[in-house]
């Protein structure tokens, strides 16, 4: 819990951030060691001066975006070690809301993304930081998981929350011989780029009451009469029997997958609403996209 953690925190996290990069797929958009466009020219209107390319960042502005944008927004100072590298790698990646949700949740508070009086008393009260860090990390890969983006940047995202989670536990355990990071080519992880629930509408066509499922009811209505009076027909009505149950069946199946999908989604991306009586903040976190 100490202010010199973050030269050491973010050496690590420019490891895995390195130079300059634009992929198509990365939400960020151009992004210089770390800091996208966007950031880089709010930082310089702040300061009343011209927006410019990224890449000509100097390193006075890198340190001090990294440390108001990201490391301030998740207490890095109030963290124990360990802790704070693996949060602050985590704001810096997929914003400092949505790694504060990470460490609430961790540690069993209401994820609202807001780093308040509450997540720093859960924060003084833990006893086991290892587990914190490992909770984390877990969470973080399944957000990831999540996303659109996976298919394109899960490897190195993969590798990246693998060796945050490592040396965040060495830094934990005051290890002299820290797993230094490797370079990992990843774009920017929001929840923005998360992938849609499975649709209800089809589970409610199939199911009674939907569109097929009264369709095969109105052709069975229809056929029925005539069943008995010919062998084609009481075919006909068999087979609208055996569709009409398979519809049914296949509905109610269908909104039972959808739901748990949309239930396991809802949960990597920290969606649920807080609860009622979260501590008001004091310190409020900017939004993902706004602050990544």
């Amino acid at each position: 819990m100490v202010a010199e953690n973050f030269t050491p925190a973010l050496a690590a996290v420019l490891v895995h951030e390195g130079g300059y990069s634009n992929h198509p797929s990365d939400p960020g958009g151009p992004t210089m060691k770390g800091v996208i466009k966007r950031v880089y020219d709010d930082y310089r209107r702040s300061k009343g001066l011209p927006v410019r390319d990224v890449r000509e960042i100097t390193d006075a502005e890198l340190q001090d975006i990294y440390k108001r944008r990201y490391w301030d927004l998740v207490r890095g100072d109030r963290l124990p070690a360990g802790l704070d590298y693996v949060v602050f790698d985590g704001a810096v990646n997929s914003g400092p809301a949505q790694a504060t949700k990470w460490l609430q949740r961790a540690l069993g508070l209401p994820a609202d993304g807001v780093l308040g009086p509450s997540t720093l008393a859960a924060v003084d009260a833990i006893q086991d930081v290892d587990a914190i860090v490992a909770d984390v990390q877990a969470r973080r890969l399944a957000m990831l998981k999540s996303l659109r983006t996976w298919a394109v940047f899960g490897n190195g995202w993969g590798r990246r929350v693998a060796e945050v989670r490592e040396l965040g536990l060495a830094l934990a355990s005051g290890s002299v011989n820290l797993p230094m990071p490797t370079k990992t080519a990843s774009g920017k992880a929001y929840v923005s780029s998360a992938r849609k629930a499975p649709p209800k509408a089809i589970g409610d066509a199939l199911a009674g009451g939907g569109v097929v499922s009264t369709t095969i009811s109105t052709a069975t209505d229809a056929v029925t009469p005539l069943a008995d009076k010919s062998a084609l027909a009481g075919t006909v009505l068999t087979v609208l029997m055996v569709l009409g149950a398979i519809a049914l069946v296949g509905g109610v199946v269908y909104r039972m997958w959808a739901k748990s999908k949309a239930d396991a989604l809802a949960d990597a991306l920290d969606l649920n609403p807080p609860q009622l009586g979260t501590a008001a903040n004091d310190n409020p976190a900017e939004p993902a996209e706004a602050a990544a």
